[in-house]
């Protein structure tokens, strides 16, 4: 079981926020976050309610100036678990929206598609098995977005409109 808290100052003061589970819209809890403390398991956090806008993973740690730190301007509107998962890992990328293009099926991470597939861009997926996440850049860089088991048609209708991604990488025993 996961286990997050929220601060709304830096250096884990001001009121609090305790999350064990996925937390849509963070601001009936505090009215901004500047740092954090993981004591269990993994998030994704994003900049905006609903699982929106840039996202970032986060580890068993602590955070105590986060807002600096990962650069989220307008801080964290939401939150999300990442269940523990034991078993093989499959995802299906497509260079284009809707399962379009050349495709490849992964089992393993991958810092770069380009070098890989011979992919220029990944703009749909299909993950079978496993939690990923997709980065914009090659070698595990840039942007990232997170990947639970489900079809994806096109990444720019989860607010990640003109955002390519060049490398994946599976959600192993990191957490």
């Amino acid at each position: 079981m996961g286990k997050i808290i929220f601060y709304e100052e830096k250096n884990f003061q001001g009121r609090s926020y305790e999350g064990m589970s996925d937390c849509a819209d963070m601001s009936s809890h505090l009215s901004r976050c500047n740092s954090c403390r993981v004591e269990n398991g993994c998030f994704m956090v994003y900049e905006r309610n609903n699982y929106m806008g840039n996202q970032h993973f986060m580890k068993r740690g602590e955070y105590p100036d986060y807002m600096s730190m990962m650069g989220m301007g307008s801080g964290i509107r939401s939150c999300r678990m990442i269940p523990m998962y034991k078993g093989q890992y499959r995802m299906k990328i497509y260079e284009r929206e809707n399962f379009g293009g050349q495709s490849n099926e992964m089992m393993d991470d991958c810092d770069n598609i380009q070098d890989r597939y011979r992919m220029s861009d990944c703009q749909s997926c299909h993950v079978m098995d496993g939690h990923w996440l997709m980065y914009e850049q090659p070698q595990y860089r840039g942007k990232m977005m997170y990947m639970r088991p489900g079809e994806y048609r096109s990444f720019r209708d989860m607010g990640m409109s003109g955002q390519r991604f060049m490398s994946m990488r599976r959600i192993t025993d990191m957490c």
